[in-house]
């Protein structure tokens, strides 16, 4: 064993060796761990001690009830003294009392034996004295800080775990020492330091926070007496180094506890929302990610949902995209809890329509107010931005992310106020193109759609295509292909309207519109949502073959409304032929074949046939050999005569 560390570089060894070292204190720590005392308890005994009404067993549903009202934040009314603090029935799982009641309830008692001196077996007050020596307490923190700096380690989860086990076993009785350490770690002025110092000073505290779990209410008003000074004062001087150990302190600090042990920390983060003072871009940026680490805690704390929620709807136009990022994802995450399952409630977080609903009010008056004022005004040399057309263009931008954001974080994205604010999303193509415009379209097209959201869906479609802007019309047809894409099953009771939808679009005067209409139609026939039929192929085939001259004044001129009509007919059988990429359906010949008849249309038609005909040779290439007996001889002399045109690969 030796012989094979030997061959180990010193470098590699001591680090290895602390890690170790790390791991086996806290294991110790669990094994030398005092026994929790547990209580099992019929939820009558329960229900008749906090002097609330018994639950309802058998009209039982999930979500908020009043039977569920007191392991919330809400109802919480912190105890005087130890007795009543020992009694509190505290349930840390976020899924107790959410769904129903059991009929038994086992719990951890609010209080555990600690060691004392006098009752300390000796294999306990090893650790107990190593960590009692101040000095021993400081090198050891100074070698962490060294290794750090050399490892560029992050947030170290098992020191985290040993300095839990340590302040669990032992108490208030090493803060003291600690305490004086991390106030000299935050305080270091070295630059190249601070980093390493922060990041052991977070993995102390988030230790101390978890291991006071079961401390005594004088033990917890002592502690936090100390704390909450501290934590104002690493808030105010976070750094972009720092800001990612703090957050994951705050993370493994609260993570698995009831929200109602965690009272004053929830507070001192309520201290963070409410605050005016914060000049600083970074700084306000670092308190809505620390905001963030309530997730934790999930339903159980709907008050400082609310509260969030209406102090971030008050930013969606703040000057700086670093924090309208967070309050997009703030947002997003309040309305994250407000689940409604069958027979469910949900009346205490913050409500997901009505919020959005406030936010489509808000996203109008800013597409109006961007609309009619110009954002920059040009005179001379001087560029002149225009503050109301800045601030509704950073509305803008902030609803578009939270739209994206709501379905990443949601258990339940899919509220009746999402189809609401879609028109707008699509109306948005033609005043700021967006990356995330695509994408937010898409998420909500990728979504279970159910049979009330379905029918509402497609009539803001029709809507949408009949407005006034080519934009939001082409966006509308693309999303289209998604949606029955994603709900193919439940969305075929709607294939007639949607069919009338994307026909009538096949038509429209643009053609962008035009073109994007024929990809979403190739992707509904390809998928079997709708049938090539012999009724479609006759009147794509008639359509193509419209005449688009008209005479005026014994001049052959081109009739607008005529060609479009032909371009129609023309992308219909390029939907045809591309929705056998890589067969040879019945009307894939015939279709192919008047498509080679428009070989000296005007551009507009010529381009996309040409676009038809490479795709089609592109994806029947490799199988050509076999594809070719579905031609007849003439339909591939044909066929090859337009394929090595030259016209065809300029």
């Amino acid at each position: 064993m030796m012989d094979q560390w030997s061959l180990v570089p010193k470098a590699i060894i001591s680090p290895v060796t602390s890690l170790i070292a790390e791991q086996c204190v806290s294991a110790l720590c669990r094994i030398q761990k005092p026994p929790r005392i547990y209580l099992e308890k019929s939820v009558h005994d329960i229900f008749y001690h906090i002097k609330k009404p018994c639950p309802d067993e058998v009209f039982s549903c999930p979500g908020d009830r009043d039977d569920n009202l007191w392991i919330t934040l809400n109802d919480y009314q912190p105890p005087n003294t130890q007795i009543e603090w020992e009694q509190t029935c505290f349930l840390d799982k976020c899924f107790h009392g959410y769904y129903k009641w059991p009929k038994v309830l086992k719990y951890p008692m609010n209080k555990r034996e600690r060691y004392t001196k006098e009752t300390m077996p000796e294999h306990v007050a090893i650790l107990y004295n190593r960590f009692m020596d101040k000095n021993f307490v400081t090198k050891l923190i100074q070698y962490m800080m060294l290794a750090d700096e050399k490892n560029e380690l992050n947030f170290n989860i098992h020191r985290f775990r040993m300095f839990k086990g340590l302040f669990r076993n032992f108490g208030i009785d090493l803060m003291d020492h600690f305490m004086e350490q991390l106030d000299i770690l935050i305080h270091e002025k070295t630059i190249e330091k601070q980093e390493g110092c922060h990041r052991v000073a977070a993995e102390i505290v988030a230790g101390m926070i978890r291991g006071s779990k079961y401390w005594t209410l004088e033990m917890l008003k002592k502690l936090w007496q100390k704390l909450i000074p501290f934590l104002n004062e690493v808030c105010t001087n976070l750094s972009p180094e720092t800001l990612l150990c703090w957050g994951s302190c705050f993370k493994y600090g609260m993570e698995d506890l009831d929200p109602r042990r965690m009272y004053r920390l929830i507070e001192f983060i309520c201290t963070l929302i409410n605050n005016q003072t914060i000049v600083n871009t970074f700084l306000e940026t670092s308190r809505w990610f620390l905001v963030l680490k309530l997730t934790n805690f999930e339903w159980r704390i709907p008050a400082i949902w609310c509260t969030i929620n209406e102090h971030a709807k008050e930013m969606l136009d703040h000057p700086y995209k670093a924090i309208r990022e967070y309050i997009a994802n703030v947002l997003s995450v309040s309305l994250s809890f407000d689940v409604k399952l069958p027979n469910g409630q949900s009346t205490r977080n913050p409500d997901a329509n009505r919020c959005i609903d406030t936010i489509c009010e808000r996203l109008h008056q800013a597409i109006e107010t961007y609309r009619k004022k110009p954002l920059a005004n040009i005179s001379g040399e001087k560029i002149e931005i225009n503050q109301e057309a800045r601030k509704a263009l950073n509305c803008i931008e902030t609803v578009i992310q939270f739209h994206t954001h709501i379905f990443m974080w949601c258990l339940q994205p899919m509220k009746s106020a999402i189809v609401r604010i879609f028109p707008y999303l699509c109306e948005l193509e033609s005043i700021v193109p967006n990356e995330n415009l695509t994408i937010s379209r898409t998420l909500l097209a990728m979504t279970y759609l159910h049979t009330p959201f379905l029918e509402s869906l497609i009539k803001q479609l029709e809507q949408i295509c009949t407005s006034s802007t080519w934009h939001a019309r082409r966006a509308a047809m693309e999303f289209v292909q998604y949606m029955v894409f994603c709900n193919l099953f439940n969305a075929r009771p709607y294939k007639k309207q949607i069919r009338e939808l994307v026909f009538k679009c096949l038509l429209d005067k643009q053609f962008e519109v035009r073109t994007v209409t024929s990809v979403t139609l190739s992707g509904l026939y390809r998928c079997g949502y709708i049938q090539v039929n012999e009724e479609d192929f006759t009147c794509f085939s008639q359509m193509s073959k419209i005449n688009y001259f008209i005479k005026k004044k014994g001049k052959n001129i081109v009739s607008t409304e005529k060609i479009i009509k032909r371009h129609g007919g023309v992308l219909g059988l390029c939907a045809i032929v591309l929705a056998s990429p890589y067969d040879i359906s019945n009307y894939v010949p015939d279709a192919l074949m008047l498509l080679c008849e428009h070989s000296h249309d005007p551009d507009l038609i010529q381009e996309s046939v040409k676009k038809g005909l490479l795709e089609f040779h592109r994806t029947h290439y490799d199988s050509w050999h076999e594809h070719r007996e579905k031609f007849t001889d003439d339909q591939l002399v044909i066929l090859t005569d337009v394929l090595i045109s030259p016209n065809y690969y300029a």
